[in-house]
């Protein structure tokens, strides 16, 4: 922190405790698409010195955003990390996407962090999906500060921000969002608007002018010092009090001066405990410069005032079996216990894995034991498999520098674990652990591909299992009842990401085509059928004759068949093959091509020859039986219905129940979750929700969630299911 530029330690004073958990920091920064995170990591790796220019790393490449997708689509699509160093601490700041599509990247880098720092616009104001992650974070008391960009804006207002933010993140506790400096503003432009050039600490009363292309430090003037004092005045306060240094506080009232010395290690105290939240302000270096505006003051305010690995509460963890262990310590010493947050691939050099070290340490070439349990309906197969570790690095734009080793609390890049996905656990391999998995968003978007070609479908398989391995926001399925291939994703730009990973990475091709439901078929009525099979064609022929009865059973029973043959007019023998023919017709569908459910069958009568009759006969047979009783009746299509629980701010209760209905859902009841969030219970046709994970969030800005159980298969509107069977005949 710039508030403490004469007590901060330097270089010389980390020495010491260089590559251990405490001269360690990991950030994660938040904040929705386009609030400036990536510049800011930009900013903050030039201000430490990381680069030479803004962006750019010793052969000229980007930082960040480096992936080939990344530039086509002009935005973040994945978790990168960007490690620098500020008075021999290291800092490991991971940018996250600020897309809703890609927020399992964020989750990971929410769990890789020890204190998360969330980035605003002053020109866009708040968004409420960011106001979700910060609530998120307060859950688990995650540490955070808040930075304001974008002040260079014509309608940007700093102080209209810090209000936004007291009220958007302060909860109970508004006064625990305050500003650690103010901003100094320069003569106002030609549209009225003055920029910021400098910040006036106001612990420290000092200015920090930027105005040169160089950080300088003085005193303020006397017209800057009025406007310090009530502001200093409320920071002092909100400090001391989320400190909860009581004895501070009553000399604080009683009129003594508190030296700065002592405001810096309570603020410190309060930010990490994840109580007091400063606000500071940040904008890119100007053309020649090298520092931005505020950038200083943010990694000083990380490294002085953001919690070690060691202060922050490791995952819980037990053995692959499920037997309780001990909680781990950050310790260097201790048992290995590494989780991969993030699985990539690199043409040359293969899988990679970001990995994140809560105890123990992690060395090139040791085989270690990859524990992955708990992701089965996402495509993933539990393993517990022994590895070798490859090279460890750290990353640096598209550069892999080497490490030597990776201790308990830092983050390092492991190559060539063949097996391992994110989620993954690496532990010792005579002492295996597996982590507490972190929660993952549904995927709720379904895409059905297929192979573009021959040559793709021989590659499809495997490019598949490496999409789904690298992103466990991801969920591959297999549909048998409708035969088709179907990637599960978060939103339109999650498959376009997928799809193009696919055909970039993997050489593999795909089309997409219409998803299907899983529809079924069942009888309208009771209706009878005969089934005759009888053909001669020399030698021995085909003879089998059955009738049957049909009457329709609730939903979910299935398909019973029952035997009331008399006089043995249809021989022992080939009753099983009747009741085989019947149901391999039912699985082939009646009417439209879909599955034959809850309906009894009934044997009455038959006929059957001593010589021609046979096993295969009585099979064909008894499928025309059924598809001659469908003929009596109206066959009824049944489609499925999910159980859809949406949570929602208040403010679009209404709007979701009326687009809840419009769906043909049927709403069963609302209930409060937390503050100002409701969650709405309907039950919906499934042919309805296929693309609501993009409709809801363009209905609820991005604030909204839901999920999805399947409950049961119930009858279609018949005009309904008229339009689908004249569909299915016609091929569409």
């Amino acid at each position: 922190m710039s508030e403490k530029s004469s007590t901060h330690p330097g270089a010389a004073g980390r020495a010491s405790t260089a590559g251990q958990p405490t001269a360690l920091r990991n950030v994660v920064l938040v904040g929705h698409s386009g609030s400036g995170k990536t510049t800011l990591v930009e900013a903050l790796a030039l201000a430490s010195g990381a680069v030479n220019r803004a962006g750019r790393v010793e052969d000229g490449g980007c930082l960040s955003d480096y992936d080939e997708i990344e530039h086509r689509q002009q935005r973040s699509v994945q978790l990168s990390l960007v490690p620098v160093d500020w008075g021999g601490v290291k800092i490991n700041i991971l940018d996250t996407p600020g897309y809703a599509d890609f927020v399992g990247e964020l989750r990971a880098g929410l769990r890789a962090a020890d204190a998360a720092l969330f980035v605003v616009s002053a020109a866009d104001g708040v968004a409420g999906a960011t106001r979700m992650v910060w609530d998120e974070c307060a859950a688990v008391g995650m540490p955070r500060a808040l930075v304001v960009t974008h002040l260079e804006a014509s309608r940007a207002d700093f102080d209209e921000m810090t209000e936004l933010c007291r009220t958007s993140f302060g909860g109970e506790d508004p006064d625990a969002v305050v500003p650690l400096y103010l901003p100094l503003y320069g003569t106002p432009g030609a549209d009225g608007h003055s920029p910021v050039h400098g910040l006036i600490g106001l612990l420290t009363q000092r200015v920090f002018d930027y105005s040169s292309g160089e950080r300088t430090e003085r005193a303020p003037t006397e017209e800057e010092l009025p406007q310090i004092e009530a502001a200093r005045a409320r920071l002092i306060e909100a400090v001391i009090a989320e400190s909860e240094d009581e004895s501070l506080m009553d000399r604080y009232l009683g009129g003594e001066e508190i030296d700065v010395k002592t405001l810096i290690g309570d603020l410190e105290t309060a930010v990490a405990r994840g109580t007091f939240h400063p606000v500071l302000a940040a904008a890119p270096a100007a053309e020649g410069s090298k520092q931005g505006l505020g950038t200083v003051e943010l990694l000083e305010l990380i490294s002085g005032g953001f919690p070690t690995p060691a202060e922050r509460e490791a995952p819980a963890v037990t053995s692959p079996d499920g037997a309780p262990r001990p909680a781990l310590s950050c310790d260097p010493d201790g048992p290995l216990a590494a989780e991969v947050v993030k699985t990539s691939s690199d043409p040359y050099v293969g899988r990679i894995s970001l990995v994140r070290v809560f105890s123990g340490t992690l060395r090139p070439d040791e085989t270690v034991h990859v524990s992955g349990h708990g992701l089965e309906d996402r495509g993933h197969e539990d393993h517990d498999i022994d590895e070798r570790v490859g090279a460890l690095s750290t990353p640096f734009g598209k550069q892999q520098r080497p490490l030597s080793k990776a201790v308990a609390g830092d983050l390092a890049c492991v190559a060539k674990l063949t097996r391992a996905e994110t989620g993954d656990t690496l532990s010792g391999k005579d002492d295996p652990l597996l982590m507490e998995p972190w929660t993952m968003p549904d995927p709720l978007l379904p895409v059905a591909i297929q192979a573009h070609s021959k040559a793709d479908e021989d590659k499809l398989s495997q490019g598949l299992a490496r999409l789904v391995a690298e992103d466990p926001t991801m969920r591959l399925e297999h549909n048998q009842a409708t035969h088709q291939v179907v990637l599960w994703c978060l939103g339109e730009a999650h498959v376009d990401v997928a799809l193009e990973r696919l055909r970039t990475r993997y050489g593999v091709q795909v089309d997409t085509v219409a998803h299907q439901v899983s529809l079924r078929e069942t009888f309208g009525a009771p209706a009878a059928g005969r089934g005759r099979h009888v053909k001669q064609s020399g030698g021995h022929g085909q003879f089998a004759i059955c009738e049957i009865e049909v009457e329709p059973l609730p939903g979910g029973s299935g398909i019973e068949f029952v035997d009331k043959v008399v006089g043995g007019a249809v021989p022992r023998q080939f009753i099983p093959s009747v009741e085989k023919g019947v149901r391999a017709q039912a699985e082939r569908g009646v009417a439209a091509g879909h599955p034959l459910v809850d309906i009894r069958v009934t044997l009455r009568d038959g006929k059957a020859h001593s010589v021609d009759s046979s096993d295969a006969a009585f099979q064909t047979a008894g499928a025309l039986a059924l598809r001659e009783a469908a003929g009596e009746v109206r066959i009824e299509l049944l489609e499925p219905v999910s159980e859809v629980s949406v949570m929602v701010p208040d403010d679009f209760v209404g709007q979701v129940m009326s687009d809840l209905s419009g769906r043909r859902g049927r709403v069963v009841g609302t209930e409060q979750s937390g503050a100002g969030r409701t969650v709405v219970r309907a039950e919906v046709p499934e042919v309805e929700i296929d693309r609501y994970a993009v409709d809801l969030r363009s209905l609820s800005h991005g604030t909204g969630r839901f999920s999805r159980v399947h409950l049961r298969h119930e009858p279609m509107p018949p005009q309904l299911a008229d339009k689908w069977r004249e569909q299915a005949e016609n091929g569409a």
